[in-house]
Order: C-alpha cells, then structure tokens, then sequence
C-alpha cells in the first residue's frame, strides 16, 4: 500500500507541522486532489496526494510536526475486481427484506411508501475538498443538489447552498466561512470569526483579515515608532511570530548557500524599448485585467533563455550538475507582513506571455494570502527576483539551492541609449545572474545574458 508522507516543500525544509486534514479514513482520493494543509516555516501549503485510492488509515493527528519524509496516512490501491453480472452478493442482517427489498433489487411489485434504499451517499458523490469547504460553510452535505457529472456535489453547489440558507453552528449562529489558515490564526490570536469582515471571494475570512481585527490600525496621527510604511498610504504593524520564524528560515538557508556555493555574479543593462512598446500595443483595446506588464516578458525571455542555455536550469547534487528535462521557473515574492516566497511558473518557457501574466497574477495573490498548493513550491530549476518599479535598479541574489543559478531584475529606467549612431533616451533594465561556480563558468554566464538581451529585445518572438 502506498504512504502519503510528509513532503519537502523546499530546500530548507527539515520537518513541518500537519495543520489540518481535508479527507477522513475512508475517503476515495485521486493522484492531485489536496489533502492536507502543512504549516512551514514560511507558509501554510496545501499538500496534494501523489497516489489515487482511498485513505485506509490516517497516521498523524493535526498539530504534530514530524520530520520530512515521515508516513502521515496509508492510501489503499482502487483496483478492486468487479463481481461476475450473474453473481448476488449474499444476503446478510442488514439486506433489506419484503418489499424495500424487491426495490433495491429491481423487483416490480414495490407498491408501499417505504423509500428506495439510497445506492450512494456524500462521500460518494464529492470530492474531498468539497467536503472540506462544506464543513467550512457549515452545510450537510445531504442536502446539497449536485450540479456536476452523474449529479456529483461540487464546490459551486456548496456555495450556493451556503449563501442561500444560514446554516447555524452549534451556538445557534451560522458558521463564517473562512480558510484554514484564517481559522488557526484566529485560535492563536483570540479573534472571533463571526466579528471579522471576510474580503476574500464571496465574502471568505483570509489570514490577513484576521491579522486586522486582532491588530486593529490606530487613528491618523497615533502611530508608533515600531510601525513603518509598506506602500505609500499602507501602515503595516510590526512583524509577527510567523514573519520571524520565515525571516530565521530564510537567513539560515541563505547563510548555508553563501557558504558552500562559489557564487559568480555577472550584469548587463538591456534596452527594454520594444518590449514596452510590445505591451502598450498589445493592451490597446483590452481590459485593465486582461493588461500584460512588462514584467511577463522579461519572465518569459529569462525562461526561455534558461531553455537554450540548459547548464544553468538544473541542480546541483551529489557534486555533480543534473540538468533538469523542464524550465520550473521561482519568482520571488515579497509577502506583506514579511519574509519571502518563491511560487514556481512550470512550463512557464512555453506559455503565451498572456498566460504567463495571468499566472503570475494568480500565484502571487495566493502566496500573500497563504493559499499556495505543494506543487507550486517544489521543484524550481531556476529563480528569478524581480523588484518591479518601486525597487533598485540592479540586484545580485543568493542562489537557492540545489539549484545553480538566479536571476536578477531590477526597475525599469530611462536612459541615454545609442541606437544605430544616434543618441535617445530608452527604458533600460539591469539584469544580473548570481550562477555556481562548480557548474559553470563566465563563459556560460555571458551566453545566458546574451540570449536574454536577444530575445527581449524580439518580443514578437516571446508571445
């Protein structure tokens, strides 16, 4: 029987702490379906399963850490053999007898009131996050009416049902609909759910609304000296537990990699003119959501470079260099109340930069909100850090190990640039690999910059 067991969701990773479970024994999963959400020192991640069949036993109770690679639940192959079409099964004392029973074998002679004996039940006709989320809003299951395949219940019916019915808690009140990390945050922080304003989708309680209501900001004019701007017209309080425990992480895997890796650092600045001008062409006409930023074609060029250049999109391991089969490209996140995260992008070399935008978008929003999947966390072959329009003009990053290179981009600026003998003033951006000197040298540093310089500079060719 295969185990689910405690996945490394980074480098840095020793051990982690089961939050909570969203199967039960007996529950039927498929290979990518999320099971259980695991608290690093980072983030809460929610962790997918790599096998189908179902949970025969659950190994590890919510709360207990335990170190990577540890069994947290057995999952039971499906591959069951079907009964022969001619063979009944036995009856037994629970068979039901008279005429219930000529209906649940198909007999025709049923002619009372009594009920068709039910061939499935919720456990049966849902997913295992449907369940979850239903016992997040408070609703039974059975009394959802499935909109899905074979009248399946899925997470929209559950919604509805939740929004169209108050569904009271054991208090007599109905239940906020919140994510787990928001639920264990308010435990810690003492915050009552049913006083906190949810700002996510249909009104679902994030972390950071409970961050909030547990610290209220003062009125205009009572700031203290611990507090600091974030974002112009943003005071964000002083860091958390949490942000302190990330910040230790992350210093400690960085101090390990300055350490042990010979780091080399090469710079170019690249004219980004028709990059820009890419964009404003491409946004003309368009949505202010559907927009593309400048940004998802410098991923997009940095992905493909990493492709064409592949000693560089790799590992480092057992002192020698694998190349990885596939571009898994980490950007770096910078989260609101502190620290870092490093989504990854997979496939992110072969996406239209519509794609690749919209991805983007979509990681980023759940890395600051804590609702990254396992998937997304694991498995980068190259990083890049990006401080977009409010950051440096250049960067020379720590690589991330066991990867072998990273990345830097800096802000977009104006500058005097020479163009075919005459001198105008383009947007330029500065462009840095920190890149391991066991795997590589200069030489192969200087072709990966080159190759980025070329491809930005042929956007039509990156879309």
């Amino acid at each position: 029987m295969p185990e689910f067991t405690m996945p490394s969701l980074g480098a840095d990773m020793d051990e982690g702490t089961l939050t909570e479970w969203l199967v039960h024994e007996g529950d039927t999963v498929r290979r990518g379906d999320v099971v259980a959400v695991v608290d690093t020192a980072k983030s809460a991640i929610e962790v997918e399963c790599f096998d189908s069949g179902t949970v025969t036993e659950l190994l590890v109770s919510p709360g207990q850490t335990v170190p990577v690679g540890t069994p947290m639940a057995v999952i039971s192959s499906t591959e069951e053999r079907p009964l022969p079409k001619a063979e009944t099964p036995p009856a037994t004392e629970t068979t039901p007898k008279g005429p219930a029973a000529k209906a649940a074998t198909g007999g025709t002679d049923h002619v009372g009131p009594e009920p068709s004996v039910p061939v499935e039940d919720a456990s049966t006709t849902s997913s295992p996050l449907v369940r979850h989320l239903a016992d997040e809003l408070g609703v039974p299951l059975g009394t959802v009416q499935g909109s899905g395949p074979g009248g399946r219940v899925t997470r929209a019916d559950v919604r509805e049902a939740a929004h169209t019915d108050a569904q009271p808690d054991v208090s007599g009140r109905r239940r906020p609909a919140a994510s787990p990390l928001a639920r264990r945050l308010a435990r810690e922080l003492g915050v009552d759910l049913n006083s906190v304003h949810g700002s996510g989708k249909n009104g679902v309680i994030r972390a950071d609304d409970v961050r909030a209501a547990a610290h209220p900001e003062p009125p205009p004019g009572t700031a203290t000296a611990a507090e600091h701007v974030e974002e112009p017209g943003r005071v964000r309080a002083p860091e958390a537990d949490g942000s302190a425990a990330m910040r230790s992480a992350i210093a400690g895997l960085m101090s390990r990699a300055k350490r042990e890796i010979p780091h080399y650092y090469l710079a170019t600045t690249t004219d980004v003119a028709r990059a820009v001008e890419w964009t404003h062409a491409y946004n003309r006409g368009r949505p202010v959501g559907e927009h593309v930023l400048p940004t998802a074609l410098l991923l997009k060029a940095v992905a493909v470079a990493a492709r064409q250049v592949p000693e560089l999109n790799g590992f480092w391991v057992d002192d020698r260099f694998e190349p990885a089969s596939e571009v898994r490209l980490a950007v770096a996140v910078s989260l609101r109340g502190g620290g870092l995260l490093a989504p990854v992008l997979d496939g992110a070399d072969r996406m239209h930069v519509a794609e690749l935008m919209a991805r983007l978008r979509d990681v980023v929003g759940r890395a600051r909100s804590g609702r990254l999947r396992g998937s997304e966390t694991t498995g980068p072959t190259i990083t890049v850090t990006n401080l977009g329009d409010q950051g440096a003009e250049a960067v020379f990053g720590v690589i991330y190990p066991p990867q072998v290179a990273l990345v830097g981009l800096g802000r977009i600026t104006e500058r005097p640039v020479a163009v075919d003998g005459l001198l105008g003033v383009h947007p330029v951006v500065t462009v840095t690999l920190s890149a391991d000197h066991r795997a590589t040298d200069g030489a192969t540093g200087s072709r990966f910059l080159a190759a980025f310089d070329r491809l930005i500079k042929n956007p039509e060719d990156l879309s």
